[in-house]
């Protein structure tokens, strides 16, 4: 495993200092395990720390007047989690594990003093923040405008999308680690719904599936009966300012 996961993510995009890597791997020094559905903090619980998911799926949520679950956003090995309770007292999301996970927790003191020595890192975190942001705006223009299909079908490029930027290898065939269920409170639909998509796309070509596993079969397709954009590509970081 990777000294720290957040640098390796980093890496992709900028050449790291050895300051700056080394300023990465205090961050995760000390792990803390959650296994599969366990919550790591709740919605109004004191934010203090941060985190790095090491390894793991994770998901933040929010409960609804009514009691359902809209899952907000999936995280991934390299993510940093909390950020949204960064300036509040109280967490604003629950941040709850899909699969068993490793996170590294951290206090916001050691993001603030990362911010004063590492203005490079300090702004690729922002950028971060940024495509997280644009990332669930499209869905939430997704769920108010689109088909049920062209929303479980969005979310399978988007899942894809997210394990590549971890491993390149990854082709046109990945596995899908959510139940139903998981991916109806992240679509607005239920786990009887989700799977009626699931079996059209099948039926109409853009998709197969074995068990977990999903392959993309017709991509061009699947992407304009869905609208997706990968916002995990083509990002425009020449205005960083330089490394230290």
């Amino acid at each position: 495993m990777p000294a720290s996961c957040f640098a390796d993510v980093l890496s992709q995009h900028i050449e790291l200092t050895p300051a700056e890597r080394d300023t990465l791997e205090r961050l995760e020094e000390r792990t803390r395990t959650v296994r599969r559905g366990g919550i790591l903090r709740r919605s109004n619980d004191r934010s203090g720390e941060l985190f790095v998911l090491r390894s793991g799926l994770m998901m933040t949520y929010v409960l609804l007047g009514d009691g359902s679950r809209q899952i907000l956003r999936f995280h991934f090995p390299g993510d940093m989690l909390g950020l949204s309770g960064l300036v509040y007292p109280e967490a604003p999301e629950t941040i709850c594990a899909v699969t068993e996970s490793v996170v590294c927790p951290f206090e916001r003191s050691a993001l603030a003093q990362l911010v004063e020595a590492h203005p490079r890192l300090a702004s690729m975190i922002l950028a971060y923040g940024q495509i997280d942001r644009v990332s669930l705006t499209d869905r939430l223009a997704a769920l108010g405008r689109t088909s049920a299909k062209a929303r479980v079908g969005a979310l399978l490029l988007e899942w894809r999308s997210r394990l590549r930027a971890g491993d390149g290898s990854i082709g046109e065939s990945f596995s899908l680690g959510l139940t139903q269920e998981e991916v109806g409170d992240a679509t607005g639909l239920t786990a009887v719904h989700v799977n009626r998509m699931l079996r059209q796309l099948e039926e109409e070509g853009l998709i197969a599936r074995e068990g977990q596993r999903v392959t993309i079969c017709d991509e061009r397709a699947l992407m304009a009966a869905t609208n997706y954009v990968d916002r995990y590509r083509d990002l425009d970081l020449g205005w960083l300012p330089a490394g230290r």
